[in-house]
Parts: C-alpha cells; structure tokens; sequence
C-alpha cells in the first residue's frame, strides 16, 4: 500500500469518522432479538412507487445490475458485492407482480436465515430493507395472518435496533442519511418516542449537511440525488399520513422544505428530455427516472421550482440546436467522495435533443481496472496532464489530493474557470461558451507539458474523417486549433451496469493552449 497517498486520503476525513472508522474495526454489535411489547399498526400512505421487477417468479431468477441468477444464499458473492446487498435490500418485494404468499415466504425465508446471514446484517441493507418490509406489510396489512405478523415486527424491531448501534458514521454521507430515513420511517411504524427523536434529530442534521443551498446532494451524482430524493419523498408520506408525536407536524414541514430543493434542483440539471447526466458514480436503471419521481411529488401534494445551479458545481447551457451541462465544480463532500471522478471540466453535449459528447459512465463498483478507469480523467471528456488524473483516484472508492477549483467568469452563455489539480506549476483553465453557431471549448495549461484532450462520442456517432484542425462526424463538426495532432481511439461506453457499448474516443495533444469548437455542417 501506498502510504503516501493513504495519509493523503486520510487527512480529508472528519475526526467523527476516524474514531468511527476504528471502533467499525474493532467493534461489530451481534444481532439480538427484541420482541416487541407494543401493538404495530400498519401505516398509512399514499401513492407509492412500485419497484422496478428484479424477481421472476416463474424461472425464480434474480435480475440485479443486468446479472441474472438463482438464489443461492443471502451471502453468495459470485456477482460481486453491490449485487448481493441488491439481494439483501429486498427491493422486489413492492414490484407490481409480487404477490402477497410469495414475498411471504421470503420473508419467512430471510428470517430464519438470518442468524447466518452476515450480508444482510450491514447497516445499509438493514435501513433499505426495513423500509420494503414496512411498506409490504402495511399494503399487506389484512392479509397477515396474527402470529406471522408478531414473528415479522419483532425481527423487524430487533434488526432496527441493531441498526441504532450501527450507523454509518465511519462513512457518513448517503450511508447515514439512509440510516436517518430508515430509522425514521420505522420509529413512526413502531410508535416508538425514543427512537422518533434520535431519528429526527439525525435526519434533520444530516439533511441539513448535505443538501447543498441550490438544493443538490453534496456527492454531486444525479443518480444519488434521485434515490436520496426518491427516499425523501416516503419520509414525507410517512410523516404527513401519520402523525404519531408531538412536534411532528414540525418536523414534516421541515421534510417538505428539503424536497422541495430537491426537486428544484433535480429541475433544473435534467436535460430537456428528462433524463439525467451521468456525471460520478451515475446509471441508467438504478435510481426512479425524474419523471416518476416528479409524478410521486405531485401526487404527495408538494410545490417547487427549478433552482439556480450554483454550490452543485453544474451549470447547463442551451441555445437552439446544443444543450450542454458542464461541471466547474470541486468535491463538496470532501471526508466522503467515494462516489466522486477525477472528472474536473467534464461535459456532456446534445445535439437537437439527442447525446453527442458523453460521459464513460460506470460498469461496476467491484474494485477493478475497469473501475478505476472509470473514475479515471481520461474516461472524461476533460484534460489530462502527463497522463495524470486531476484528482488521485484509487482503491475503487478513495481519493487522495484532488482539484481545487476557482471560478473566474461566468454568463448566462459560458463560464471559465480553473483547477490545480496537476499542481501549481501546471494550472489548467477551461471555458466553455454556447451560441448558436456551436459550443466551444477552450483549454490553457501553464507552462509546456504532455497534454491530452479527450472527447468521448455517442454510440450511434460516426467518424468521417480526421485532418490536423477538425474532426468530421456523421451529426456535427469539430474544429480545433493549437493542438500538435489528433487521433481516434476504440473506447467502450457503460450506461447501465455491466453492459458496455462501443464507442469512438477522439484525443488531441497539445503543449500549452488549445481550442475546439463543436457546430452543425
């Protein structure tokens, strides 16, 4: 190991989650079982979301990151782990043809595997699926036979308060804010004052530290901010269908006003057709698409409005033919960017409403190659100097130094600004501007160095040819300048997890400064 960049990476952490970190070393609390002495009633809600099919009840295959497969185990880790915490959330239970006997039984199932299921007792899918199991029985609430009902809720309960002992303070972050919603829907479930207010004040303070002012989530990832938003949403239906405790109303005005910023953010960095960039750790088929997210609020009753992108480090600009969203930001979450790229001046590009430039996007979170590429600055459509990233990206999830970025100008048609990502004596600066003439780049990096300029093309783009000041494409031109030459590279693309789609990469050296301008022939 590298202990350079280990105590690089370290001095970002906040001292809550060092101490945290060791006592998750060294301490690992052992499920017990608490059974309940109070009467559960089911809660009311409205409106739900179903969950997008990951069980075939027919061939009894498990469908998960587009990896299908028998159960084996709540522990089976043939698919890496992402896929059996997938297992392990129990997501399927709320699909639209899951039938009341049939997550029953699984259910059934979990419970008496439980003792040996070491997956299943993490935090993170004990909060996701203590909030699935909620949801199933309260929709299912008749139908629950009395002693089957007991056997659930009080394992529900003692792996509740597993969690209580568990949080994710060694991670902070998305972790613990899913552990302050779940813990919160499950304190109102349960009827539980104690639990109510450790939740309550958890999730306000965690709410409060990571949405940002213009309303985005501090990991800067769109799909993050869809689930966490997703995840908000049922907080609030929670909150405002049962008023349990004193102060709650409080409390559910408080959740609106956070949704309501999430929503407006969620607003405004979509493009025109609805779908998210895929800027950090972001896919396609994950998180709920905006529009079922949006149709969930609107039916909860909530109001918002696009916010100006600001704090997120995104900004989108659009004219008639090109909309772009570019990002000019640094990492906000600086003690938790495990979800975060060296992707310092990455873009993404449409073209009469259809991708052009786009991002790598993510395969996988298993601690690969392909992983690290991913998180790589060559796997974006950015700089790279001497073959350097622009922040040090290692381990599948960490981050040693990374860009410092200053803003320098910025209008309503482009922005400029600059990072020392590759050191001081290497400063880049990048402008973007948008007019409806094309969009265009310019690149200044001090001093004389090895410079590389990556441009990553939609699947369907296809290269005409290439000379030494442009690059034609079957859909637009690309037209540069200062660069010593250019050429066309094999690259493959990963819109959804593990599956790839090939793609052509164009890269432009240059020394110091250089310039491209994408038009329409």
């Amino acid at each position: 190991m590298d202990i350079k960049l280990l105590i690089k990476t370290i001095r970002y952490l906040t001292f809550t989650q060092i101490v945290a970190q060791v006592c998750h070393r060294l301490f690992n609390p052992a499920f017990r079982k608490y059974p309940l002495t109070q009467t559960v009633s089911p809660l009311r809600l409205s409106s739900l979301q179903d969950k997008s099919p990951s069980f075939d009840s027919d061939s009894k295959f498990f469908s998960f990151l587009n990896i299908s497969d028998s159960f084996q185990g709540w522990n089976f880790a043939g698919h890496g782990p992402l896929w059996t915490y997938n297992l392990n959330y129990m997501d399927w239970l709320l699909q639209e043809d899951m039938t009341f006997e049939t997550g029953a039984q699984w259910i059934d199932r979990f419970i008496t595997d439980l003792p040996d299921n070491k997956a299943g007792l993490d935090p993170y899918p004990i909060a996701l699926r203590g909030i699935n199991w909620i949801k199933f029985i309260s929709i299912h609430y008749e139908a629950i036979c009395r002693d089957r009902l007991r056997l659930w809720n009080d394992s529900l309960y003692s792996q509740y308060r597993l969690l209580e002992r568990k949080l994710e303070y060694h991670l902070l972050g998305n972790h613990l804010l899913e552990d302050a919603y779940s813990l919160f829907i499950a304190s109102v479930y349960f009827r539980d004052g104690k639990m109510y207010r450790k939740a309550s004040e958890l999730l306000r303070q965690q709410l409060d530290e990571q949405i940002l002012p213009d309303g985005a989530h501090y990991e800067q990832s769109p799909m993050y901010h869809c689930i966490l938003l997703d995840r908000l949403l049922d907080c609030y239906n929670v909150a405002y269908n049962n008023p349990v405790f004193e102060g709650q109303a409080e409390m559910t005005l408080f959740l609106e006003n956070k949704a309501s910023m999430m929503l407006g953010h969620l607003s405004s960095i979509i493009w025109s057709g609805g779908e998210i960039p895929l800027f950090n750790d972001s896919a396609v088929g994950i998180a709920l698409e905006p529009r079922p997210i949006f149709d969930y609020a609107v039916r909860l009753g909530l109001e918002w409005h696009a916010r100006t992108m600001k704090e997120c480090g995104y900004r989108k600009y659009s004219c008639v033919s090109f909309e772009a969203i570019v990002d000019v930001g640094g990492m906000t979450a600086s003690y938790q960017p495990g979800h975060s790229h060296a992707d310092t001046f990455n873009y993404e590009l449409r073209i009469g409403g259809v991708p052009f430039i786009v991002d790598t996007g993510i395969s996988t979170y298993n601690k690969t190659s392909r992983r690290q590429y991913e998180r790589s600055t060559s796997a974006h459509n950015a700089v790279t100097v001497n073959d350097r990233n622009s922040s040090e990206v290692w381990g599948g999830f960490r981050v040693g130094n990374r860009a410092d970025v200053m803003i320098s100008e910025e209008s309503h048609d482009g922005i400029a600004a600059s990072h020392d990502g590759f050191g001081r004596s290497a400063i880049h600066t990048r402008r973007f501007s948008i007019e409806n003439g094309g969009f265009t780049v310019s690149d200044k990096v001090a001093g004389t160095h090895d410079c590389k300029n990556f441009l990553h093309f939609a699947p369907d783009v296809e290269i005409l040819s290439i000379t030494k000041d442009s690059i034609i494409t079957n859909r637009a031109v690309i037209r540069f300048s200062g660069a010593d030459r250019a050429e066309i590279l094999d690259g493959e693309i990963s819109t959804e997890y593990n599956r790839f789609k090939p793609v052509k990469i164009a890269v432009m050296h240059f020394k110091h400064e250089m310039k491209y301008k994408i038009e329409i022939p």
